[in-house]
């Protein structure tokens, strides 16, 4: 009987790792992509890399992108410190598995902002594309952690969640079984 508690409970801590890893080596990508967002290039090219998106896109996507391209244009280092803050805030949050929730929320939506305007909705959609975007799959990557309540394991939320009272939904809970 103890031999069988044992190996559920190496199995329960090697699952734990195991949620615990993908959750920071996906901190890691955004961290290193964050890094690329904070570098001048970025914010000196950012409008021009909207513009390569358009091209060869259908109409109404063109018309999508070129309601951003005008936004943007307007303040291109803005809008390049806003996403690299974002992406460094979501990368801080991944790592840390610090308010979980807010981060996996900020994540999704920037995801889905960098899949509909610089990757056009993974456009343009012609004979021989094969490809949907990378920030649609982001999305997905998201969704489970926030299923797993990735968080909880070795990360900050499990401390800090009882100190936030009211607040304490932007962090991971623990995952209750039935």
């Amino acid at each position: 009987m103890t031999t069988n508690i044992k190996i559920k409970n190496q199995g329960t801590k090697r699952r734990a790792l195991a949620i615990a890893f993908t959750r920071i080596a996906f901190g890691l990508v955004w961290a290193i992509d964050a890094y690329f967002k904070w570098q001048p290039a970025f914010a000196d090219n950012f409008v021009s890399y909207l513009q390569e998106t358009y091209d060869g896109q259908p109409a109404i996507i063109q018309a999508w992108l070129n309601v951003w391209i005008k936004l943007v244009s307007i303040n291109p280092h803005l809008f390049a410190r806003i996403v690299a803050l974002g992406e460094t805030g979501i990368a801080i949050g991944l790592l840390l598995g610090l308010f979980s929730n807010l981060a996996y929320a900020a994540g999704t939506l920037l995801s889905i902002v960098i899949w509909a305007v610089p990757e056009g909705f993974g456009g343009p959609y012609t004979a021989g594309a094969t490809d949907v975007g990378t920030g649609i799959i982001y999305v997905f990557g998201f969704l489970g952690l926030f299923l797993l309540a990735a968080g909880q394991y070795y990360g900050l939320d499990k401390i800090v969640r009882a100190k936030l009272g009211r607040w304490k939904f932007l962090s991971s809970g623990p995952v209750e079984e039935q």
